[in-house]
């Protein structure tokens, strides 16, 4: 975490002074890193998530910068938990102009070991949630007329995603559920676009195995993994006045993975390897 509040950036500090900015699943990992961003560039925060105690640890390090700070546990699954979120920080923070949806998971498997609950778990977390912060937040945009912006992390969906195939299907719904909506609420001065991150190094690392975390240097022809502040600057970069007239956009942060590459979150079969 200290680290975060060290790295270099090129935006400038007061760059979201006053401005409101809600991230989800931020008590560790991308999101933490986004969220320590925006509240290094003079953003007031509202943060959500399931582990309540790493969110107090998370909302103590933002509260650092000086910001308004509110840290709420909860799980974006529940429309009624999203909406009383909302309220809160519209409340709380004098008002949202920005949306970042990062909270989601999955777990590598076979597809074909997918139980009913698993298949479940993803897609309710990484689509339906996705869509019930969406709405939610909209709503309250369009009833006070006021512009807004959504960033969604998705994923490098662009070439399939063996292994989590769950996941893919969810964020290739986010994806083309983020261009519908981006022309449907063009008129209400709302954009929405999603970051793409390739295999950028997180605590989401952790849930990989070993021979499965050893392809994502094969990912890319950068041969490379990323990081999270690649992924926090490319969405401060969708949020801030120099996106002003992109919406609807897929920003890839993958060192040109949907390019080429070679990622296998389960390890790569016998079948598939290369002599």
């Amino acid at each position: 975490m200290d680290d975060l509040k060290q790295r270099p950036t090129v935006y400038a500090s007061d760059l979201f002074a006053g401005k409101g900015v809600m991230i989800t699943g931020a008590g560790g990992g991308l999101g933490l890193a986004i969220a320590v961003l925006f509240a290094r560039l003079g953003a007031n925060i509202a943060i959500n998530g399931r582990n309540e105690e790493k969110l107090a640890v998370a909302a103590e390090c933002l509260r650092g910068f000086g910001g308004k700070v509110l840290s709420q546990p909860m799980s974006i699954r529940d429309p009624e938990q999203v909406t009383s979120f909302v309220e809160a920080a519209e409340s709380e923070l004098g008002g949202i102009d920005i949306l970042v949806n990062n909270a989601g998971g999955q777990f590598p498997q076979p597809a074909i070991e997918y139980s009913v609950k698993g298949w479940n778990a993803v897609i309710d977390t990484n689509l339906n949630g996705t869509w019930w912060m969406m709405q939610a937040t909209a709503r309250r945009w369009i009833e006070a007329k006021r512009p807004g912006s959504i960033i969604s992390i998705v994923a490098d969906v662009w070439r399939g995603m063996p292994g989590i195939a769950h996941s893919c299907a969810a964020r290739a719904g986010v994806i083309y559920l983020s261009k519908s909506i981006a022309v449907e609420w063009a008129p209400n001065n709302i954009r929405v676009n999603c970051v793409a991150p390739g295999c950028c190094e997180s605590n989401g690392f952790h849930n990989y195995t070993a021979e499965g975390a050893a392809t994502f240097e094969e990912s890319n022809p950068m041969r490379h993994a990323g990081d999270e502040w690649d992924v926090a600057e490319a969405v401060v970069y969708l949020a801030a006045p120099s996106a002003k007239f992109v919406t609807g956009e897929v920003l890839n942060v993958d060192g040109g993975q949907q390019l080429w590459g070679d990622p296998w979150p389960t390890g790569r079969p016998d079948y598939f390897r290369i002599a």
